[in-house]
């Protein structure tokens, strides 16, 4: 699946753009603060989620425009919209082949996957950082993911607000809350851990090249659905002195090592920190293609930048052949070395030019 046509309506600084793509790279150039990041984020709401950015949906309206914005594609035969409206700027809408969907749903026609300068610090940040990253890799592998993760926020929220009321909580109505948790949570820990696994046995069994190879693994909780349950009811008193939920897969973090060194990935150079994370990523989006019989589009912004000239063919020659590839950087000479027929874009104030 690539996206063959892209339709950008009121969308950040482009008030009318359209790109026709091929199925292989897609190289976008223009210099910093024209838009080129822009058309990435407009792809990546083709998914569940906020996007790369994780921009609040009214943020992404065009300054002056009269009202919300629209992101339209072509995958196939299948044409997908998202956007919003004037009257309601952070209720995302969604439709596929003209029929209204819940957002989560786009997990099972397209997979996208990136990769942008943001992330850099990834593994010196918090675990909340890592723990969406992660999210992201299971969803791509399992798109029941959204779902599952979706309720078991919902779940959450009303048991906190219940165990902060001032008012005891009705008990039954907080094991019922807690019940769901459970049943959402076993799910999401078992999908993570699925994932964690797989690529990580891919990593371990890849020989030594340009890109560090990435040991994973998870720290947070494990169990059955009978424990969660237990251990929520138990931490009532717990969890509403503290204000929230203390125990549960939503507290998980990503453990990442550098193999070649044997040390843990915050505690690498910062050189060594994109070599591992892009190379967790390019390992992730083989481990998709072969999982799901179809590569996942990647979006990586401004990657070739901080690569030398030898690691850049590297990574083109890898990615050659493995999907659409949407890329962006301020020079077109970056791309020379990209095989093939590319689908290439000027990028200038918004307009896009072929």
């Amino acid at each position: 699946m690539t996206v063959s046509r892209l339709v950008l309506t009121d969308f950040r600084n482009h008030a009318d753009a359209v790109l026709v793509a091929g199925p292989g790279f897609v190289v976008l150039t223009g210099e910093n603060g024209a838009g080129k990041t822009n058309i990435l984020e407009a792809v990546s709401l083709l998914a569940p989620g906020r996007g790369l950015r994780r921009a609040p949906l009214g943020e992404m309206v065009r300054q002056g425009a009269a009202g919300g914005f629209g992101v339209a594609a072509t995958i196939g035969d299948v044409e997908i919209g998202t956007g919003t409206l004037a009257d309601a700027p952070e209720r995302r809408l969604v439709r596929i082949n003209g029929a209204a969907h819940a957002a989560a749903t786009l997990a099972e026609w397209l997979t996208v996957l990136w990769l942008t300068p943001a992330m850099d610090r990834l593994f010196a940040e918090g675990p909340g950082e890592r723990r969406r990253f992660l999210d992201r890799l299971t969803l791509a592998l399992s798109p029941g993911h959204a779902q599952h993760s979706t309720r078991y926020e919902a779940a959450m929220r009303q048991r906190n607000r219940l165990l902060s009321d001032d008012a005891p909580a009705d008990p039954e109505w907080l094991s019922a809350l807690e019940a769901r948790m459970a049943e959402h949570g076993t799910a999401i820990e078992a999908a993570r851990r699925d994932t964690v696994t797989a690529l990580a046995d891919r990593i371990h069994a890849q020989a030594e090249s340009v890109f560090a190879r990435a040991g994973l693994a998870i720290d947070g909780w494990q169990g059955d659905a009978a424990s969660l349950a237990r251990e929520l009811r138990d931490g009532r008193r717990r969890d509403a002195a503290a204000g929230r939920t203390l125990t549960g897969p939503h507290r998980a973090d990503l453990l990442v090592t550098h193999l070649g060194k044997q040390q843990p990935a915050h505690l690498c150079s910062t050189g060594e920190q994109k070599a591992l994370l892009l190379g967790l990523v390019l390992a992730h989006a083989e481990l998709v293609a072969d999982r799901i019989g179809r590569p996942p589009i990647l979006l990586l912004d401004e990657v070739a930048a901080h690569l030398d000239p030898g690691r850049r063919a590297a990574l083109f020659e890898r990615l050659a052949g493995n999907g659409q590839v949407w890329m962006t950087g301020t020079e077109p000479e970056l791309f020379d070395t990209v095989p093939g027929a590319a689908t290439r874009y000027r990028v200038t104030n918004g307009t896009i030019e072929a």
